[in-house]
């Protein structure tokens, strides 16, 4: 018997009559391409574990569904059928409207029993490039300021990206002299006293 999970059998019926066919046929497949696969929900949509990682997925919508393998990355797509920029939906088979939509069986659990081998070999997805960090472009006038207050200026150089950037746009925003010198002033006793820009917001530990 597969292992379900009472929780997919209330989704499926809480989802719209045209996707409990699909959900149901979906379901189905996947526990016939691979038996040990394991039903459970995460982030509100039912998933399929096998060999502890995540096999594919399904959801409902109000006018469609969705299925898609957590490795489709590395998989080989033999039959060509991926929507691979996603832009209509996520997953790999665009809109799901009816169980016709879908690949034909044969296809689909060749394609269930790839994503299987993929985790039952303990393949795991590539790490995503680390994006290069941007650097973030300090106006003259509070470069100038900071150059003034040792302390300010060592805490301004330790803070994350965002808070610097906090302070800059709140800085940078402002429509007159007058408004920005005031500004700089302001965080530049926050700053030494080593504040975010919206510390007063934030929770205290």
């Amino acid at each position: 018997m597969p292992a379900t999970d009472s929780r997919i059998d209330t989704y499926i019926a809480k989802s719209a009559d045209f996707a409990k066919p699909i959900l149901t046929y979906i379901r189905r497949l996947v526990h016939k391409a691979c038996p040990g696969a394991e039903e459970t929900i995460k982030w509100g949509m039912p998933h399929f574990d096998y060999k502890g990682a995540v096999l594919c997925s399904m959801a409902s919508f109000k006018q469609h569904c969705t299925f898609g393998f957590w490795k489709a990355a590395i998989m080989k797509d033999p039959a060509g059928i991926f929507n691979k920029d996603g832009k209509n939906a996520m997953g790999q088979f665009d809109r799901i409207t009816s169980v016709k939509d879908l690949p034909a069986d044969k296809i689909l659990i060749a394609y269930i029993k790839e994503a299987a081998q993929l985790n039952e070999a303990g393949v795991k997805l590539p790490a995503k490039p680390k994006t290069a960090t941007k650097n973030i472009e300090i106006p003259a006038a509070l470069s100038t300021a900071l150059k003034k207050n040792k302390k300010a200026q060592t805490v301004f150089e330790q803070f994350p990206p965002s808070h610097k950037k906090e302070y800059i746009e709140w800085i940078t925003e402002a429509k007159t002299e007058a408004t920005r010198d005031k500004r700089i002033d302001t965080a530049i006793e926050w700053i030494a006293e080593g504040k975010g820009r919206n510390w007063k917001y934030e929770k205290k530990s």
